[in-house]
C-alpha cells in the first residue's frame, strides 16, 4: 500500500514539472513574438506576418463588347502597380543602375524627386526588404511599356529582370460613357463579375479563366507571386460582337430624351429592330430621377424594354383583330355601330378617347381611330362565346411567353386565360384593347415585327458572335419560328390597317411624303388603387418603315406624359413623334433604303455648271459623271467660253480670284493668305468685295465679303 502512494505521488510530481514547463514555454514564445524585437528593431509577429505565404487570385483580362461596327462598347484597360524587389540585383548591378532607376520613377510619377526615390530603394535594399511599392499610383499601359526599358525591369534573352514587378489590374471603361448602359450592363466593383445587362448574361464567357497560386503577402497588405509559372497566367475573356449600331442608339436616346424632358414624364424606352433578322439596332431606357441639388434627370437605370411589364393598351388591338380575321368572322369593310362613344357591358363603361370615331363605322376605321367601343362590338359578336379559342391565337402570336432573347432580366408575361384566377366575364372585353394583362415592349415589338415579316415571327437578338480573338467559338444566326403566326391573306390585311392608322387614324401626324410608316397608337390609362386615372398614361407607338419594303421595326414609349391639356397626352401626340423622329434621321442614315440613281447611259453629262476650282478634284469629276473636256493643267483652273480649261494664278502676296469657285476652295485660298470671310448667300462665289491681284496687305485682320450665288 506505501509502494502504491509512493508511486502515485512521484506521478503527480512529474505531472505538475510538464504543466509547469509547457506553461513556461508558452510564456516564452508569447514574449518572444509579441515582446521581444529582433536586430532591426521589429517584433517576431511582423516579421511572421510579413512572410506570409498564401494562396491568391489574379483576375484575367476581361472580354470586349463591341457595336456591329466593331467600335468599342466596353473594354477593359490596364492598369499597374509598380514594385521592386531590391534585393535580387547583385551589388554591382544594383550600384551601377539605382540612380538611373530614381531619376526615371521621378520624371514618369513627378511627386518626389530622383534622389528621394534613389534613396527610397536604397534604404529597402540596406533593410533587405524583399518588397517595396515604388509608388500607389498606377501606370498605364503605355507607361508600363516604356518602364519595361528601364533597369531592374527589363528582360531578354540573355539578361533577366532584376526585381521589378508591374502587376496588373483591369479596369472597365465605357468609351461612349453612358450610350447604352444598361443594354451593355456593369460589374460588381469587389468580385468583378457582370451586375446587368449583357457583362451579366454573358459573365462565363467574357470573364475568361483567373489565374490561382502563391503569393508572399509582405508587411502593408503587399503581395508579391512566389513564381510566375502557368498557373499564375490568366487566360483572357471571349469578346462580344453585338447587333447595336452606336449611330441608331444615338439617334434613339436623343429623340427619346428631348420628348421625355419636354412632357417631364416618368420613364420611356425606345428599340429598334431589323425586320428580316430580329437584330436589335438600338435600346434605349431612360427614367427621371429627382435630384436634391439642381432639376431632375434621365438615366438608364432599368431595361423598361426588357423587363417593364405593363398594360399595352391600344396597341393590342392588332392582335384582336387579327383573330377576328384569321376566323374569318369580319370583313374590314362592314359597318360597326359604335353610337356615341360610350357602352356599358355588364356594369362596366367602355369609352372611346377619340372624338371622332363615333356613330356608324367601319371595321377598318374602328382600328384607325382607336375605337374601344368598335373592338368590343366585333369581339361580342364572335369571341365572346368563345374564350379559349381566341387565347389560344394569343399564344399562336407568341404573346404569352418570353421571346427568348439571349439576355438575362427578360420578364414573362402575364396575359390571362379562363384557366386563370380573377378571370371574369369582363376579361376578354379588357383584353381585346389591351388591358388586364402585362407585357413587355419587346414582346409587344416582336409581335409587329412578325406582321411586317408576313407573318413570320422572328426572335430578337443582341448578341451576334462570341469570338476568341480571330476563332468564332459562337455564331448567332436568325431564329424564325417554324410555323407563320397566321396567313400570308391576314398579315396583309394587317399591314392595311397599320398603315391606315399613319394616314387616316390617331398617326396621322407622322405621316409624310418621302416615305411611309405603318404602326399604331397605344395609350393605357393608369390604374392606381383599383381606378382608372384620367391624365396619367402609358403611351406608346409601334411600326415599320418603310411600309411598303419594311426594313425596320420600332416601339417607342413614353410613360406618364404631364401637362395641362389632356388630349395632347396620348400616344399620337406623345410617343408616335418620337417614332419619326428617330425614323426620319434613319431613313437619311441608311443609304441601302434608298432606290439607285441610275446611270445616265445616253451621253456625256453638261459641264455647263463647272466654271472653276481644283484640276485634281475636277478631274475626280469628270471622271465620276462621265463629263468631256477634263483639265489638262494641274493647280487651280477656270473655264473659257469656248469649253475648254485654262490656269488660273493663284500668288501668295496676291488677292487670289475665287469668283466661280466653290465656297469650300475659296476659303482655302482666302485664310491661308491670312483674310477673315464673311459668306452672303448660297452657292458658288459670285463676287468678291476685293479685286482680285491686288497686293495684300500684311496687317492681321484683314476681312473681305464674297456674294455667293
Amino acid at each position: 500500500m506505501n509502494i502504491k502512494q509512493d508511486i502515485i505521488q512521484r506521478a503527480n510530481h512529474v505531472f505538475y514539472v510538464v504543466i509547469i514547463l509547457a506553461i513556461c514555454i508558452v510564456c516564452r514564445l508569447v514574449s518572444v513574438q509579441y515582446f521581444q524585437k529582433d536586430l532591426k528593431g521589429k517584433f517576431w509577429s511582423e516579421r511572421v506576418a510579413a512572410t506570409l505565404i498564401q494562396r491568391d487570385t489574379i483576375r484575367a483580362m476581361r472580354g470586349n463588347i463591341y457595336a456591329n461596327d466593331t467600335s468599342l462598347l466596353a473594354t477593359s484597360l490596364p492598369t499597374y502597380v509598380v514594385g521592386l524587389d531590391p534585393t535580387m540585383a547583385k551589388p554591382e548591378y544594383f550600384n551601377k543602375k539605382v540612380d538611373s532607376l530614381g531619376l526615371l520613377l521621378s520624371q514618369i510619377y513627378r511627386d518626389r524627386s530622383a534622389h528621394d526615390y534613389t534613396d527610397l530603394v536604397r534604404d529597402a535594399r540596406a533593410r533587405k526588404r524583399r518588397y517595396v511599392l515604388l509608388n500607389r499610383r498606377r501606370v498605364t499601359f503605355q507607361e508600363r511599356q516604356k518602364m519595361l526599358k528601364w533597369p531592374f525591369f527589363r528582360s531578354s534573352p540573355k539578361v533577366a529582370a532584376r526585381g521589378g514587378v508591374l502587376r496588373p489590374y483591369y479596369e472597365r471603361y465605357h468609351p461612349y460613357d453612358q450610350m447604352a448602359e444598361r443594354t451593355i450592363g456593369n460589374l460588381d466593383a469587389k468580385t468583378g463579375r457582370g451586375l446587368i445587362g449583357l457583362e451579366a448574361s454573358f459573365q462565363p464567357a467574357l470573364a475568361g479563366r483567373n489565374a490561382v497560386g502563391l503569393v508572399e503577402v509582405l508587411s502593408g497588405g503587399i503581395r508579391k507571386p512566389v513564381d510566375d509559372g502557368p498557373d499564375m497566367r490568366p487566360e483572357p475573356g471571349m469578346d462580344l460582337y453585338t447587333t447595336i449600331d452606336v449611330n441608331y442608339q444615338d439617334m434613339a436616346e436623343s429623340a427619346l430624351r428631348s420628348t421625355l424632358e419636354k412632357y417631364n414624364a416618368a420613364k420611356g424606352c425606345v428599340v429598334v429592330m431589323e425586320v428580316a433578322t430580329g437584330e436589335i439596332r438600338a435600346m434605349a431606357n431612360l427614367s427621371k430621377i429627382n435630384t436634391s441639388v439642381g432639376p431632375s434627370r434621365y438615366v438608364e437605370n432599368f431595361n423598361h424594354a426588357l423587363a417593364g411589364r405593363t398594360d399595352p393598351g391600344s396597341t393590342f388591338k392588332l392582335a384582336t383583330m387579327m383573330a377576328l380575321m384569321e376566323e374569318k368572322a369580319i370583313s374590314l369593310n362592314q359597318p360597326v355601330a359604335t353610337g356615341s362613344g360610350s357602352v356599358r357591358y355588364h356594369g362596366m363603361d367602355i369609352r372611346d378617347a377619340s372624338r371622332t370615331g363615333k356613330g356608324t363605322i367601319t371595321a377598318r376605321q374602328v382600328f384607325e381611330k382607336s375605337s374601344n367601343v368598335g373592338i368590343h362590338m366585333l369581339m361580342r359578336s364572335y369571341f365572346y362565346s368563345r374564350p379559349d379559342l381566341y387565347c389560344r391565337y394569343l399564344r399562336k402570336f407568341h404573346l404569352t411567353q418570353p421571346t427568348g432573347i439571349h439576355m438575362k432580366g427578360e420578364a414573362i408575361p402575364v396575359v390571362r386565360n379562363p384557366d386563370m384566377k380573377g378571370w371574369s366575364k369582363l376579361s376578354l372585353t379588357s383584353m381585346s384593347y389591351g388591358y388586364e394583362m402585362q407585357i413587355t415592349p419587346l414582346q409587344m415589338l416582336a409581335f409587329y415585327n412578325a406582321v411586317a415579316n408576313g407573318g413570320r415571327w422572328v426572335r430578337p437578338v443582341l448578341v451576334k458572335q462570341i469570338k476568341l480573338a480571330d476563332e468564332v467559338i459562337e455564331d448567332n444566326q436568325p431564329y424564325v419560328a417554324p410555323e407563320p403566326i397566321c396567313s400570308k391573306e391576314t398579315a396583309r390585311k394587317a399591314q392595311e390597317l397599320l398603315r391606315g392608322v399613319v394616314e387616316h387614324g390617331t398617326a396621322k401626324h407622322i405621316n409624310n411624303p418621302f416615305y411611309a410608316i405603318a404602326g399604331k397608337t397605344g395609350t393605357a390609362q393608369k390604374v392606381i388603387n383599383g381606378k382608372y386615372q384620367v391624365g396619367r398614361y402609358y403611351t406608346s407607338f409601334i411600326g415599320y418603315f418603310p411600309a411598303n419594303n419594311p426594313k425596320y421595326s420600332m416601339i417607342t414609349v413614353v410613360d406618364n406624359p404631364q401637362g395641362d391639356n389632356i388630349d395632347m397626352l396620348y400616344a399620337g401626340a406623345v410617343a408616335a413623334p418620337v417614332f419619326k423622329a428617330v425614323a426620319d434621321r434613319i431613313v437619311a442614315y441608311d443609304y441601302r433604303m434608298h432606290p439607285p440613281i441610275r446611270a445616265n447611259t445616253s451621253g456625256p453629262r453638261s459641264s455647263t455648271d463647272l466654271v472653276a476650282g481644283y484640276a485634281g478634284d475636277l478631274h475626280t469629276i469628270s471622271s465620276a459623271l462621265n463629263l468631256p473636256n477634263e483639265p489638262s493643267t494641274e493647280g487651280w483652273v477656270e473655264a473659257t467660253p469656248n469649253g475648254h480649261w485654262k490656269g488660273r494664278p493663284t500668288r501668295d502676296d496676291r488677292v487670289p480670284d475665287v469668283r466661280g469657285l466653290p465656297l469650300r476652295d475659296a476659303l482655302f485660298l482666302l485664310e491661308n493668305r491670312g483674310f477673315r470671310v464673311l459668306v452672303e448667300g448660297r452657292g458658288k462665289v459670285k463676287e468678291q468685295s476685293i479685286e482680285p491681284g491686288q497686293q495684300i496687305d500684311k496687317t492681321p485682320g484683314k476681312v473681305i465679303t464674297l456674294m455667293l450665288g
